[in-house]
């Protein structure tokens, strides 16, 4: 007898990437203990919520687990860049498995029946130069 959550293709995907975040985190020495704890609690946050999320009946609560998913499997993705960056974990092994979490985070955000996508406006990060005399003249 399966439970409905550990029929969804998203919750399976989760324990699979969590088996490997496990495998990874046994291999990170002291010096990277802070990340290697928050990954830990991270990658095991997705797949509870997702199981807590699909338990729920109200709309509202399962789109709170979901959300709270799909921002653990952002914050995991963080996580390997710090790992990175860090030189604890290869770079290309890193972005096979962040593809795997833009999957998962883009399931999750089905399920909670809201849009995944990542998108920022460059307009506030524009230079716009200041003239404090906007007339015509060159002064």
């Amino acid at each position: 007898m399966a439970l409905g959550h550990e029929k969804l293709d998203v919750y399976r995907l989760s324990i699979e990437y969590i088996a490997w975040v496990y495998k990874k985190a046994n291999d990170l020495g002291e010096i990277h203990r802070h990340a290697r704890d928050q990954w830990l609690r991270a990658s095991q946050s997705i797949p509870l919520n997702i199981a807590e999320g699909n338990g729920k009946s109200t709309i509202a609560d399962r789109r709170r687990y979901f959300e709270i998913a799909r921002g653990s499997a952002l914050e995991c993705a963080a996580i390997q860049d710090v790992l990175v960056v860090g030189e604890a974990l290869d770079k290309k092994e890193s972005r096979e498995r962040k593809i795997e979490l833009d999957r998962i985070a883009a399931m999750v955000s089905r399920l909670g029946g809201t849009s995944y996508h990542v998108k920022e406006s460059i307009d506030p990060y524009r230079h716009i130069e200041f003239d404090p005399d906007p007339d015509p003249d060159p002064d």
